[in-house]
């Protein structure tokens, strides 16, 4: 890890990563009416909160594009870029998609933060872009009171591999590949609870990328495919319940959470946007407890690959997981349309 600067880029703003979402009423009023028209070759478009938009180039490859920014999650320069280029880029992996650019966007502080510093962020970012095989091309910045910083991201996908959010099917065994509590360790670090070893496991976790669904895109067995970010756990399952005849049922005890989370949620530490995701969704949820609404609601920063698969090939997925070294847990199944669309058992 390179050498921390002696710069605290939380301090300068009030939320983070993707906690600093527009919350999900909110956003639902805003795009009221905004959907995009699925003609001239838009297949997937803003109509279900899928993750990326895709563009059919041909009769097979398709264009995956999307955009994600946020204010610093980290307080060092150099870390905060790797995590945000991790995060735009987790969205083309998410569609089965495999990148190919990137563009910067950049809203920066100048007379409170020098432009050392803001290089410094995209130097990070061009760190994990390389790791995932792209180069930031060019970009965008403006003057603005508060940093941020994120990617425009373009990826290709062949048309039969495109992974929706919303497609599962009754019967589908549920996996997610990372471990909750992103929101709730990084509101613990901004009031100075964490130790710099606990630091380092969080950062670490945080600029993992999600590669792992090009490899899933190729399975006809994978239904269904998301990454968990802003809305938490219970917001992005509920996109992908999103037609409406069916209910997941989460079995609590095996959604893996990040080391110190339990404890944290213990005390009361969760992020501001905790709450109100779980105001948007409580009435469409059961079984919710003290701790479980604080980490199934709790606000993910490139979060882990939520994957619908059938359970007939759940071995075989298990096998792919494990030689890809690639962390993953069965949380729960998708079952015919209950009183409730997600049960927490």
């Amino acid at each position: 890890m390179n050498d921390k600067m002696e710069i605290r880029l939380t301090a300068y703003t009030k939320g983070g990563g993707c906690g600093c979402k527009i919350p999900p009423a909110a956003l639902s009023e805003i795009l009221k009416g905004q959907h995009a028209q699925n003609n001239n070759g838009l297949i997937v478009g803003n109509s279900v909160g899928d993750d990326a938009a895709v563009f059919a180039l041909d009769d097979d490859l398709c264009l995956v594009s999307t955009t994600d920014f946020f204010t610093p999650i980290v307080d060092d320069p150099y870390d905060y870029g790797r995590i945000a280029a991790a995060n735009s880029i987790s969205d083309v992996y998410a569609m089965g998609g495999s990148p190919i650019l990137a563009l910067s966007i950049l809203a920066w502080p100048t007379e409170k933060l020098s432009t050392e510093i803001a290089a410094e962020v995209l130097r990070g970012a061009r760190a994990v872009c390389a790791e995932a095989g792209i180069a930031i091309a060019g970009g965008h910045s403006i003057e603005n009171p508060e940093p941020i910083f994120g990617l425009a991201v373009s990826g290709l996908v062949s048309k039969k591999n495109i992974k929706r959010n919303n497609s599962v099917q009754i019967g589908d065994i549920l996996m997610l590949t990372k471990p909750l509590g992103s929101g709730i360790l990084t509101t613990a670090m901004k009031r100075e609870l964490l130790t710099p070893n606990q630091i380092d496991m969080l950062v670490n976790e945080l600029v993992k990328l999600n590669k792992i669904g090009q490899q899933l895109a190729e399975l006809d067995a994978v239904h269904a495919m998301t990454d968990v970010t802003g809305f938490g756990l219970i917001g992005h399952l509920l996109e992908m319940l999103s037609s409406g005849d069916v209910t997941a049922k989460i079995n609590y005890a095996d959604v893996p959470l990040m080391e110190g989370v339990r404890d944290l949620a213990g005390q009361f530490v969760y992020a501001d946007n905790t709450m109100r995701n779980w105001k948007a969704y409580n009435d469409k949820v059961s079984g919710v407890s003290g701790e479980s609404l604080l980490t199934l609601c709790d606000p993910q920063t490139n979060g882990g690959l939520l994957i619908a698969v059938d359970p007939a090939f759940l071995d075989e997925l298990k096998q792919l997981m494990t030689n890809d070294g690639q962390f993953y847990k069965v949380i729960g199944e998708i079952e015919g349309l209950g009183e409730k669309t997600i049960v927490i058992t």
